[in-house]
């Protein structure tokens, strides 16, 4: 069962990753906040079976915890993507190699054990994450830059309150239910930000709307939470760094990202750190905020 809990892993952070430079495609033909909301879209669709199948994972749609899951969810993406119009594809996902830093930051200010070696982590990934925000030579604006690690305070803030969401019914009622919350919470932003989506895109930009919604939404975020559930927090927070090493190839080999000095080290920090940090929390408790499924885009 374990093999396939890992594989469930890979699956997921490969996936992830792969929203980078699809949604990169996208972005060349509409603007941010449409192609969320397209994403979305798609997404809400292919899970309403699965949200709407039985009278208890309807049920999870009158829950507090599930509406402000599920809006942080949409909001957080946004954001996220709104970054990624000013920055390149390897520059937005080197600094998503933050997020287990983050997260074993949250999770001592809750209470919980963090190890010494998990703030080493911590203080190795945060270095490299101001290294490109400093120097992004190129790669990026400073907004893009601030938008994108902006994104990731909304995603950790998701993993809080996700914590806190009702027993599912079946594995698959928690992330469809969020991916429909999420889908109407972007529409009347994107709206009113730039109203009606633009649809007539090419067959390769609605290629990438489709991969986004099934794949990297909610095909990665099940995956994540199947595998999370049977194995270890820092086996499976591992795997989080397989979505920057993914994004950030696929932007050097097919997008052409320039791999300066700065990125190069700088990712390479944000990586190391971020193993460091998940391995340093092997005596965790059980229910850690690092056996939460992690964000991506």
């Amino acid at each position: 069962m374990k093999r396939v809990a890992f594989l469930a892993l890979i699956l997921a952070g490969l996936l992830w990753g792969l929203g980078f430079p699809l949604g990169k495609l996208v972005l060349r033909e509409t603007d941010a906040a449409h192609m969320v909301l397209l994403r979305f879209a798609v997404a809400a669709v292919v899970a309403a079976p699965f949200a709407l199948r039985t009278k208890e994972a309807r049920a999870l749609f009158r829950s507090p915890v599930m509406l402000g899951s599920g809006a942080l969810y949409g909001v957080a993406f946004m954001v996220q993507f709104e970054g990624l119009s000013h920055v390149s594809v390897t520059l937005a996902a080197l600094l998503v190699g933050a997020m287990p830093a983050l997260i074993a930051v949250c999770a001592k200010v809750m209470g919980e054990k963090v190890s010494r070696a998990s703030w080493m982590g911590v203080g190795a990934a945060t270095l490299g994450a101001a290294l490109i925000a400093g120097k992004p030579d190129g790669a990026g604006s400073p907004l893009g830059v601030a938008l994108s690690l902006g994104s990731l305070l909304i995603f950790l803030a998701w993993l809080v309150v996700l914590k806190r969401a009702p027993k599912p019914p079946t594995p698959m009622a928690i992330p469809a239910v969020t991916v429909i919350v999420a889908a109407f919470t972007v529409l009347p932003i994107a709206l009113v930000m730039h109203g009606p989506p633009k649809l007539d895109l090419t067959p390769m930009a609605w290629s990438a709307v489709l991969g986004l919604g099934v794949l990297s939404t909610l095909l990665a975020t099940a995956a994540w939470q199947f595998g999370s559930a049977r194995v270890g927090s820092a086996s499976a927070g591992v795997f989080i760094n397989i979505e920057p090493l993914m994004g950030a190839s696929i932007g050097v080999l097919l997008f052409g990202d320039h791999l300066t000095l700065a990125l190069a080290v700088g990712g390479l920090m944000i990586i190391a750190g971020s193993f460091v940090t998940v391995l340093g929390e092997k005596h965790a408790a059980p229910d850690s905020l690092q056996a939460t499924p992690a964000p991506a885009p």
